[in-house]
């Protein structure tokens, strides 16, 4: 949510200027900049209109303070600052101010991978009205798609087709559609792989979410104010109405002797790649690095080990032979 100021007009490097960045309201407190003000405005990089400074001494009696937002002024949901940002954010994914960029990342590869539903498509549906939220795209039905500019018979069944097919998309895609701050692909499956289903994540508290080695503070900060969010939760219940995948695909990570430890390979072991020893670990609960630190756990040392090695010997990281892990998979299995 930027604030901008409105001006009474000035001519300003050969431009009328009416409107000026603020850029945060940090910076509106440490300037201390209220409506009524009158203001020195340049041009930043002689382009973008921003307000420099307050002339105090001819500040009237009646200027009027200015306060971070409580609520988005598009939709009326609460605003948030998450911890160390200085931005405040609106955090309904249907908010029809990012309604549009919503739509497009909903619907990209990464995400549920809705072939046919760029930029111009999301745009045409948001116009027509038929389209106001996420949950809206598995309501559509193909006579209205049909009505739709530059929409044939074969393009309209084709679009259906693979927005029907994204209801069975996984859990994972699903939560990275959602564009949860600091939540991408990658941590969308380590929570798939800790949450069993979108219920037990709707449910999880921050000291949980804390547990799991890959995710810090910030994410599970953003991850239970997004949730926290009521629309949010609406918009969740109408995708599970919608017959959208709630359930995660992926085997629950069971806790063994190896899980949460790190281990870094080094050199050519006798009988394992370093893709199976490194699947194996990982199947097993561990981590694989590349690099050594004092964090790391053990080192798995082949033929021609090379500069790992020595600096485990440095920072005394157990070293491990072929034979050794093995031991260690074996017994975490049992």
């Amino acid at each position: 949510i930027a604030p901008t100021a409105i001006l009474e007009p000035v001519q300003l490097a050969g431009t009328t200027v009416s409107r000026a960045t603020l850029h945060n309201f940090d910076m509106i407190q440490e300037k201390d900049i209220r409506v009524g003000d009158q203001v020195i405005v340049y041009k930043a990089g002689d382009i973008i209109p921003e307000v420099a400074s307050v002339v105090k001494e001819k500040r009237p009696e009646n200027t009027v303070p200015v306060s971070p937002p409580q609520y988005c002024p598009v939709c009326s949901s609460p605003a948030v600052r998450l911890e160390e940002e200085v931005a405040w954010r609106c955090e309904n994914i249907n908010c029809p101010a990012r309604m549009k960029e919503s739509l497009i990342f909903f619907a990209s590869r990464p995400a549920m991978d809705i072939e046919g539903l760029g930029p111009a498509m999301v745009e045409q549906l948001l116009k027509s009205g038929l389209v106001r939220n996420l949950a809206d795209l598995y309501r559509l039905e193909m006579d209205q798609l049909e009505k739709l500019e530059r929409m044939g018979k074969k393009s309209s069944e084709n679009l259906f087709k693979a927005i029907q097919e994204s209801r069975g998309r996984s859990l994972e895609r699903l939560i990275t559609a959602l564009g949860i701050r600091h939540i991408g692909a990658k941590t969308a499956s380590i929570l798939c792989q800790h949450f069993s289903s979108m219920e037990e994540l709707l449910q999880a508290t921050p000291e949980q979410l804390l547990l799991i080695d890959e995710i810090g503070p910030k994410m599970a900060e953003s991850l239970v104010l997004f949730f926290a969010e009521p629309h949010n939760r609406e918009l969740i219940a109408e995708l599970k109405a919608l017959g959208v995948q709630m359930q995660s695909l992926q085997p629950k990570i069971q806790k063994t002797a190896l899980t949460g430890k790190t281990f870094v390979l080094t050199g050519a072991l006798p009988d394992l790649t370093r893709h199976e020893a490194a699947t194996r670990i990982e199947k097993a609960g561990g981590k694989v690095s590349g690099s050594v630190s004092r964090k790391t756990d053990y080192v798995v040392a082949g033929e021609d080990p090379g500069s790992k090695y020595d600096k485990a010997v440095k920072f005394g990281i157990p070293i491990l032979s072929q034979e050794d892990l093995l031991q260690l998979l074996q017994e975490s299995e049992e």
